[in-house]
């Protein structure tokens, strides 16, 4: 047998055949992926793609096979466009059956009959009552001596306070007693240093006072902590009406839980009647306190001991001070007080009077009802007022002003 001899053409001509031969298949085939115009978003190959290998169009068993694809994910399928190749816009908000599938099911079918509104109702009371903060409990004993015509009052102690100090976690807890609604009777026991159950043991005896009229009181235990630095911390109250109590018996052994203190209830801070005069041939400023109403409740007796401290301030700097008598438990208290105060300036752009309403506290802080400015840098009637008074020197005029938060 002859051996099979081939030349260098043959070998170029076989390799040239086979290149034009894939080329032409290749021509034949579908191109993998399609092509869009930039601008125009229309598509220049259309024809030579089924749907099969189009964008976001999958084989079935391909998708089966794929895990399911999370809702916040970006998926575009081609053939949701519209003529011009555009997407339609979606709504980012998602539409509200989207968010109803959205939303997990906290019950399922059988739970939710056995879930009922009372149930609710009684798990968020709880809840309510939880998050209420305990204050504590105050023990306490009364007793009355019929052979003195006393009244004897005996705070033993507190316990579970809270702790009013967040540094130390402790308190100095005191007691300030009122006896109501007169409160002519008003005392304290010692300061107690860093602790929450303080056992006080303290006595005190109110004479003068007849077992008829017993019935006719309450007692008022205000419990604070003390602070050397600031206004002491109010922990609570508790009230006690004597009302139904015999103490005929003997004494009488008593504890209550200590409350949060009734911050007023009314909204207002009540009224007062001023009058102003400007003379300015003297440099001197004339203040007259006429009256005060609706004056709110400082406490649970609901009467105040109201009195007014009046300020002159040059360039915010207070200069002069003057206060008023105290009127007993009253919310409607006439004072017409007349007070004249030097004006260290020409002209009173720099000058403001302050005026406080307290309610006076025997052997406490004074609480401030409400407050009061006048001067040009005023708002409302205050402002109204001190411009009136600038505008017509040496005449008297008097308003009604609203008092505002101390």
């Amino acid at each position: 047998m002859a051996p099979i001899t081939t030349s260098r053409e043959e070998f170029v001509s076989l390799f040239a055949w086979i290149c034009c031969q894939r080329k032409s298949s290749k021509s034949n085939k579908t191109p993998p992926y399609k092509f869009v115009h930039v601008l125009k978003g229309v598509d220049i190959y259309p024809e030579n793609l089924n749907s099969k290998k189009k964008f976001g169009a999958d084989d079935k068993n391909e998708v089966k096979n794929k895990p399911a694809v999370p809702k916040n994910s970006l998926h575009l399928d081609l053939e949701k466009r519209d003529l011009n190749g555009n997407f339609p816009k979606t709504n980012k908000a998602g539409s509200p059956s989207d968010l109803e599938n959205v939303t997990p099911k906290l019950f399922s079918e059988g739970e939710k009959d056995a879930v009922s509104p009372d149930s609710l109702k009684s798990s968020t009371s709880l809840s309510s009552e939880e998050k209420q903060e305990k204050l504590g409990t105050l023990f306490f004993s009364l007793e009355y001596n019929f052979e003195k015509k006393a009244f004897v009052v005996n705070i033993k102690e507190a316990r579970g306070l809270p702790a009013m100090d967040e540094q130390s976690m402790t308190s100095d807890p005191y007691i300030k007693m009122t006896i109501l609604p007169e409160k002519k009777h008003k005392v304290k026991t010692r300061v107690l240093r860093k602790t929450l159950d303080p056992a006080f043991d303290e006595t005190f005896t109110f004479y003068g006072i007849p077992y008829t009229q017993i019935q006719e009181l309450a007692l008022h235990f205000t419990i604070l902590s003390f602070d050397r630095f600031s206004r002491d911390d109010i922990i609570g109250e508790v009230l006690i009406p004597l009302a139904g109590i015999e103490l005929s018996d003997g004494k009488m052994l008593m504890n209550r839980e200590i409350i949060k203190r009734n911050v007023r209830k009314s909204s207002g801070r009540g009224e007062l009647l001023i009058s102003l005069c400007y003379q300015s041939t003297t440099n001197t400023l004339t203040v007259v306190v006429l009256k005060a109403r609706h004056l709110p409740k400082s406490d649970v007796s609901g009467l105040s001991d109201p009195y007014v401290k009046v300020n002159l301030y040059h360039a915010k700097k207070r200069i002069s001070k003057k206060k008023t008598h105290v009127k007993k438990c009253t919310p409607n208290a006439v004072f017409n007080e007349l007070f004249v105060f030097d004006i260290p300036c020409e002209g009173l752009e720099e000058i403001s009077v302050e005026f406080l309403v307290l309610d006076s506290e025997r052997g406490s802080r004074n609480e401030v009802i409400g407050r009061l400015v006048l001067g040009a840098a005023a708002e409302g009637t205050g402002g109204e007022h001190w411009k009136e008074i600038c505008d017509y020197p040496r005449r008297q005029i008097a308003k009604w002003h609203m008092l505002c938060d101390g």
